[in-house]
């Protein structure tokens, strides 16, 4: 086993003057920066009062879910022979909020169009699915469930390939 690290900046920017003075009195908005890589601009979720047009720790939760699952599932079908031509997800997630303030991820669910090569094995294609789980670190990381509903399309193969 080999560990290695991750760093990155979380900066709060919502001080409007006051600090913390009064609980209204400040901006819900921070910075994520990771060297060398462009700054993300976030906010508290739209339904504690932050900026809907700004990233949230549960978008970027989802998100990363979806990316580490779409990657292990690239890997897994170039070894397999399966050939990508697209993948796009839209995920949704599940939370509940509590009525002391706190919240919790209950599931969520990964919902990838994929669209590979005319001729592939839909069967392994969809199965693809089922290993990797076992792969991507940020599902083995959550505690909630996190389920899969593929859509596995063909296109024909790209003429020169």
């Amino acid at each position: 086993m080999a560990n290695h690290n991750y760093t990155t900046t979380v900066r709060w920017t919502g001080n409007s003057g006051a600090g913390t003075r009064t609980y209204r009195g400040y901006q819900r908005t921070w910075d994520v920066a990771v060297p060398g890589k462009p700054v993300i601009h976030c906010s508290n979720d739209p339904l504690l009062g932050g900026d809907p047009a700004l990233m949230n720790p549960e978008d970027m939760l989802l998100s990363s879910l979806s990316a580490c699952h779409m990657l292990w599932y690239l890997h897994l079908a170039s070894n397999n022979g399966i050939v990508v031509q697209d993948y796009q997800d839209e995920p949704i997630a599940v939370g509940e909020n509590m009525p002391d303030g706190s919240g919790r991820f209950l599931s969520a669910e990964l919902r990838p169009r994929i669209v590979v090569d005319n001729g592939t094995d839909l069967a392994k294609a969809m199965d693809l699915h089922n290993e990797i789980h076992n792969y991507c670190f940020i599902a083995r990381s959550v505690n909630f469930p996190v389920t899969y509903a593929p859509e596995i399309v063909t296109r024909p193969a790209n003429k020169g390939d």
